[in-house]
């Protein structure tokens, strides 16, 4: 691309051309690399079980990126019990799940990605609802130098006036006709750029990105996720990100985006067919030794990696002495690993625990 003039923050649609040769060229093997996922995806006949597993391990990995990191072992007994669990961080992931299935719930209810579910999803994430940045003086500075290498809009009038532009160029197909991958890129850096949060900026603009490929019909439910990507790529992500900020360049940025997308995209594919095999494997020996066995038990031992007591009886309609009975037993026999958290108990699928966290 031939050099530009330097960037400024403006309302989409862009004036410039992006979508290069390269761009394009790219851009069938991403799209075709997400409709296997999709497709893969809806062959688990509990989606819960990727939402939940799935969601658990991005909000792990989106989090990590902003330096709050958590461990997998606090991180599901964060879900067994929140209170037990004194780990800030693994609080801070929980939240971060929250706030995605709640973005998730209000896309799917409106077929619409507003600015309002936007400030929804940081809500809460971050516990607060302080909303739109009303003070000025926020930067961006370098974690090592503390160089400010970029200052976003610092007007509350500025910062509203782009969101709803954001949201506009967001759901009004006619405003841009750009492939949908390209325009998640752009939606991703205008927000970024936007910067209209005190804090959560960057866990709720990736939230934004598996929301965004939703409402566009590329993803059935949140399962595609950019963070693993962007965790190994984090020195590119920010460097490219500031390129086209300083320089006005987006080829580099959209190919490194289009690139996350197909990656992402194979290895959960290869994610979720290890699930699907483990299951079967599960459900197998459960099915041909226990009286008990459900399809309800077996998406219980796969949408908790941690399961206790209390989400049998929830998931199944059982008592407490027939969940008890059901874990007790399947732990005797190996199938599951029980441990003690607090006063009570919970169980462990070792080789789903296992799967997951190799990730």
């Amino acid at each position: 691309m031939t050099s530009l003039q330097p960037w400024i923050l403006k309302e989409l649609p862009l004036n410039i051309e992006i979508e290069t040769i390269k761009v394009l060229k790219r851009l069938p093997s991403a799209h075709a690399a997400l409709a296997e996922l999709k497709g893969i995806a809806a062959t688990i006949p509990e989606q819960n079980i990727l939402i939940n597993t799935l969601g658990l391990q991005e909000a792990k990995d989106s989090s990590a990126i902003e330096n709050i990191i958590t461990t997998h072992d606090d991180l599901y007994k964060s879900v067994l019990s929140p209170v037990s669990v004194n780990s800030l961080n693994a609080k801070e992931v929980q939240n971060y799940i929250a706030a995605l299935k709640t973005g998730f719930d209000l896309v799917k209810g409106s077929g619409l990605l507003t600015t309002n579910t936007i400030l929804k999803v940081q809500e809460v994430l971050e516990n607060n609802s302080a909303g739109f940045r009303k003070l000025p003086g926020t930067v961006l500075k370098n974690d090592t130098t503390g160089e400010t290498i970029y200052a976003p809009p610092q007007e509350t009038g500025d910062i509203v006036r782009l969101m709803a532009n954001l949201e506009r160029f967001i759901n009004d197909p006619v405003m841009s006709d750009l492939d949908p991958l390209v325009k998640m890129a752009v939606i991703h850096l205008q927000f970024e750029s936007i910067h209209p949060f005190y804090d959560g900026n960057g866990r709720t603009g990736r939230i934004i990105n598996i929301l965004y490929l939703i409402l566009e019909k590329l993803q059935s439910i949140p399962v595609l996720y950019l963070s693993s990507y962007i965790i190994r790529n984090k020195s590119d992500y920010y460097r490219l990100l500031q390129k086209v900020r300083e320089e006005n360049r987006w080829e580099e940025w959209l190919l490194f985006m289009i690139k996350g997308i197909e990656v992402t995209s194979r290895e959960t594919i290869e994610l979720i067919v290890k699930i699907k095999e483990l299951m079967a494997d599960y459900k197998h020996r459960l099915r041909d030794h226990y009286k008990f066995y459900s399809q309800d038990l077996l998406n219980n031992l796969f949408k908790h990696p941690y399961t206790k007591i209390e989400f049998v009886v929830r998931d199944l309609g059982v008592s407490r002495l027939t969940a008890a009975n059901y874990l007790n037993t399947l732990a005797k026999d190996k199938l599951l690993r029980k441990a003690k958290l607090g006063t009570g108990n919970y169980y462990i699928n070792e080789p789903l625990f296992e799967l997951l966290s190799k990730r």
